[in-house]
């Protein structure tokens, strides 16, 4: 598992969850988050850090998960909650989502160092989306479907190369935001997206 650890062994009787999320950081875009449950017999090939996985691998390794549930929160409760509120938001949703079918989890593993306030006992683990491997499997999974998901808006709002940037402020980006402006996708609570927003 490409020097995962299956995630706490042991310490737990009943299901364990993973939780990662994917697109705090962007100008653009909804922040989603996965919650994933792995078993001896659905491990894929493959699984690692989803920083370091090709994107096709990330694609069959997503392809591949039996039991995962993805969330969004999206711009408007961005803007609303803020981007830290929004991605806890997130993770509940999938959390909740994937509990709906699967049961109550005995433990919710995330990553990160801060855990949202909700009704299942959870654990953060700095890091764990490159060490624990339903942490791994979360967040590929939320990778892959926010990727798709600026993939298909971009198609919507062309020329801000959201396909390649994935809404993060590279320069494409910026020049786009110069020349087209700011869509109703723009974060507009976001510095560099409140700062173009008429005064």
């Amino acid at each position: 598992m490409n020097g995962l650890r299956w995630g706490l062994e042991g310490e737990f009787s009943g299901m364990v969850f993973g939780v990662d999320e994917v697109g705090r950081g962007p100008w653009a875009g909804p922040v989603t988050a996965a919650a994933a449950l792995l078993t001896p017999d659905d491990l894929p090939a493959g699984l690692g850090d989803s920083k370091a996985v090709p994107a096709a691998r990330r694609a069959h390794i997503a392809a591949d998960l039996r039991h995962v549930a993805i969330a969004e929160a999206t711009v408007e409760e961005i803007d609303r909650l803020n981007i830290r509120a929004a991605t806890f938001l997130a993770m509940t949703r999938a959390v909740a989502a994937l509990a709906s079918r699967l049961g109550a989890p005995a433990m919710v593993l995330v990553d990160g160092n801060a855990l949202p306030e909700w009704r299942w006992p959870a654990r953060a683990i700095v890091k764990g989306d490159a060490t624990v491997a339903v942490i791994a499997a979360a967040a590929i999974a939320a990778k892959v479907h926010r990727d798709r998901r600026m993939a298909a808006l971009a198609a919507d709002y062309p020329g801000y190369g959201w396909e390649r940037n994935k809404g993060y402020g590279t320069a494409e980006h910026a020049m786009a935001l110069s020349q087209l402006g700011v869509t109703t996708q723009h974060r507009h609570s976001f510095a560099p997206i409140r700062k173009l927003l008429p005064r």
